[in-house]
């Protein structure tokens, strides 16, 4: 089977080795002849940034770059790259990374247009509508890991360097006009890379699948990203030049994303807050914090996941699951507790605080409160 396709659901999509060569193509369907490609500072030297500048400079689209992001981007970061946006005369973002340089990259472009501060854009209600449509600047995204699937999300999250709250910021033209998915430009990423992001695929896949919220589509869509990170995550982590695994990854990195839509729950309220505190890796931080949520969610549930055990291949039902789950962490050097990642006792209050005002607490099976918060939260320690 040839691992090649063009896509339109939810955006177009150009999968496929080498495909990064038609990143010209993708900013004239955007519409852009200057593009600023935002990135990460680790990835800003490395040699797929390179190749892919040399790709921009030779179609006579120039090689701007801006690469001050930081592993959880907040405000500052966003405002000097609206500055360099704006300076440099761009019309349109090239988002190219993992989850932090997708993210900022999508809100350069959101926010280069905009008066209002990011903030008064966060998932609340209808806050998106604040937004001047008309003035958000057109997207190409080119993720380079397999995890956030943040190159078909609407939204972005932004940390907010004052309160270390995570936000989430939302309006429906922040998704990416054109996605590039090309394996090879993940082949590199070292295994705790690969490890990590690929578990915040399945963390999306599963939490999506446990919902309470209906839409079908989604649940579909969880069950099989699940089987593909189950079957080829472990592939990638052991061979990172396993380029089928790789490819395959990519695709259960975007399934996730299309699938939280469903809505998400107790193990991203939990990693959004640990992260913004403590910087940790959010797939990693959603791995820990995934065999306590599913051990605190069980009686809801149960049934759902005896269905999808047997789909996955996995004995035991629900309890087979669970322990599949932590095997697979085990497997793929995952720390068994919070507190490997630094994360103390005595910081669970104000982790709860923050826990308890994420977005994702509505997506939860069983109803999140404080109190029960802070079970999970020791639990998980």
């Amino acid at each position: 089977m040839s691992l090649t396709g063009n896509w339109s659901y939810p955006t177009a999509i150009k999968f496929g080795a080498g495909r990064i060569s038609e990143l010209p193509g993708a900013c004239a369907q955007a519409g852009m002849t200057r593009p600023l490609l935002v990135t990460d500072r680790g990835l800003a030297d490395l040699p797929i940034t390179a190749a892919t500048l040399d790709v921009l400079e030779q179609a006579g689209l120039g090689r701007a770059v801006f690469s001050e992001v930081d592993p959880n981007p907040n405000e500052t970061n966003l405002e000097a790259g609206v500055t360099a946006y704006r300076d440099g005369g761009h019309d349109g973002v090239i988002a190219f990374g993992g989850g932090s340089g997708l993210d900022l990259g999508k809100m350069v472009a959101f926010m280069a247009g905009q008066t209002r501060p990011v903030w008064d854009f966060e998932d609340v209600d209808d806050w998106w509508t604040r937004a001047d449509a008309a003035a958000i600047a057109p997207i190409v995204a080119v993720p380079t890991t397999a995890g956030t699937g943040s190159e078909v999300g609407r939204a972005s999250v932004i940390t907010n360097s004052e309160t270390h709250a995570k936000k989430i910021i939302f309006h429906p033209k922040v998704l990416p006009t054109v996605v590039i998915c090309d394996p090879e430009l993940t082949v590199g990423m070292p295994g705790f890379i690969t490890a990590g992001t690929g578990l915040d695929a399945f963390a999306h896949c599963l939490e999506a699948y446990s919902s309470p919220h209906y839409h079908p589509m989604s649940q579909g869509i969880a069950l099989e990203g699940m089987r593909l990170v189950k079957d080829y995550l472990p592939r990638a982590f052991q061979n990172g030049q396993d380029l089928e695994a790789r490819a395959q990854m990519m695709s259960a990195a975007m399934m996730g994303a299309t699938a939280f839509q469903k809505g998400l729950g107790a193990i991203h309220a939990m990693s959004h807050p640990i992260g913004a505190q403590f910087n940790t890796h959010h797939g990693t931080t959603n791995a820990v914090c995934m065999p306590a949520v599913l051990a605190f969610n069980a009686e809801v549930i149960r049934e759902r996941f005896d269905t999808a055990a047997g789909y996955l291949g996995i004995d035991g039902g629900f309890d087979g699951f669970c322990a599949f789950v932590q095997d697979l962490n085990d497997s793929l050097n995952i720390p068994r507790g919070l507190s490997d990642l630094g994360v103390t006792e005595a910081a669970i209050p104000e982790l709860v605080r923050g826990a308890i005002r994420d977005p994702s607490c509505g997506g939860n099976p069983v109803t999140l409160t404080e109190e029960n918060l802070a079970e999970l939260f020791k639990a998980a320690l």
